[in-house]
């Protein structure tokens, strides 16, 4: 049997060998990085160690990295704890902002604290590439009072969309508001300097830089009051209780460092595949549409069209097709990838990032997401081409 064609690498991403060898080597060893005794002392210095890399490949300081389980974690730890905070030093401060297109794992608490906690959440449009609208933003902050936070992800999970960070931070801190951003997806693709992009708290994951699962990191200002969701021991300067688990720790640091070593030349290699499937795509399938920033979409930006999204992103829609249907298509040929809806209960619904660029229900249940990585070749870009006018064919029939 043949591996797939694994064109879903910002789901998650194969792990470096690198990463791997760290982590087998700290499995072996048995101790809890709070014990005092010397097996804890030597766990504890292998964590520090890494939050040391962690920070220098991130650009902010060893103090400001809290280890979380994953990116899910760390945005509800930013938006809760900071939320909560904030509430409890003013308890006007109960507006949170944040765009239409943010990931769910900021939209779902930001809603369960609008339900539960009483705060007002207030969703900001966006273009039809995915872009933040400055409009919407210089609106919401027209009269900042009562605002607590503000988020926005450095790129977008689905159609690769870079955000406007710049902009964000320098509206948002003229009024002293906090900025987080989920930059899940930018870290190892784009450039990411916490200190230099001016945000307050930043969620970065383990397992899309080739690191493992289960692994990421809330990188806070110090003197950012959060409120932690986790009471315990007192872990992560008490902002984030529970046993660290060293091995997994290490192993995320081991790929970031290498994963923002690699950028510039990994970015290279992808965005050179990323025009190779689109070309080929655009081939095969002419009236595909290429969905976020493009050629025929460009945004409002000093960029080019082809570095104001991630440079493996390859977002598209198929007219006349269901997207679940083109990816079980695919699958059944060996290539490997997702759709642009999310499935809730089992059942499909169109994709909110579209609904919020303007597309229709039909054009947002049209969508697969090719997303390239580390271990793409163009071999797998030339049998995605090569599979996908048949796979449209079908999909379309099917459909009538």
């Amino acid at each position: 049997m043949t591996d797939p064609v694994y064109l879903d690498h910002a789901a998650t991403t194969p792990m470096v060998p690198e990463a791997l060898e760290a982590m087998v080597e700290q499995l072996g060893r048995a101790a809890n990085p709070s014990s005092l005794h010397a097996s804890g002392r030597a766990a504890r210095r292998a964590v520090e160690e890494a939050r040391e890399r962690v920070a220098a490949a991130l650009g902010c300081r060893p103090g400001e990295v809290v280890f979380t389980s994953g990116g899910t974690e760390a945005d509800n730890l930013a938006l809760k704890g900071v939320a909560w905070a904030r509430r409890d030093a003013d308890p006007h401060r109960t507006r949170l902002l944040a765009t239409a297109v943010e990931h769910h794992a900021v939209l779902d608490p930001l809603e369960w604290l609008e339900e539960r906690e009483g705060f007002a959440v207030e969703h900001l449009a966006v273009d039809a590439a995915g872009r933040l609208d400055p409009a919407a933003l210089d609106a919401a902050l027209s009269d900042p009072s009562g605002v607590g936070l503000v988020s926005v992800m450095w790129a977008n999970n689905e159609v690769g969309t870079l955000q406007p960070l710049d902009r964000v931070v320098g509206a948002a801190s003229a009024h002293g508001i906090p900025v987080h951003t989920d930059a899940v997806q930018a870290v190892g693709a784009v450039p990411v300097d916490f200190a230099a992009s001016g945000v307050d708290a930043m969620t970065v994951s383990g397992h899309k830089v080739g690191g493992p699962h289960g692994v990421g990191a809330l990188v806070v200002r110090r003197d950012l009051p959060v409120a932690p969701l986790l009471h315990g021991g007192g872990q992560e300067r008490d902002v984030r209780s529970g046993t660290l688990d060293t091995p997994a720790v290490v192993g995320f640091a081991t790929a970031l460092d290498l994963a923002v070593a690699r950028q510039a030349e990994h970015a290279d290699h992808l965005r050179a595949l990323r025009a190779r499937l689109v070309d080929g795509l655009r081939r095969v399938v002419p009236d595909v549409v290429l969905n976020g920033p493009g050629p025929d979409s460009a945004p409002d930006s000093v960029l080019g069209w082809d570095e104001a999204r991630l440079p493996g992103n390859v977002h598209v829609s198929f007219p006349g097709c269901e997207g679940d249907s083109l990816l079980m298509l695919l699958d059944a040929r060996g290539i490997e990838c997702s759709t642009g809806s999310a499935c809730s209960a089992g059942v499909p619904q169109a994709s909110h990032v579209l609904l919020a660029m303007g597309r229709d229900d039909d054009a947002a249940r049209s969508s697969l997401r090719f997303t390239l990585g580390r271990t793409s070749t163009e071999s797998d870009v030339d049998a995605v081409v090569e599979a996908i006018g048949p796979a449209v064919e079908r999909a379309r029939a099917a459909k009538l």
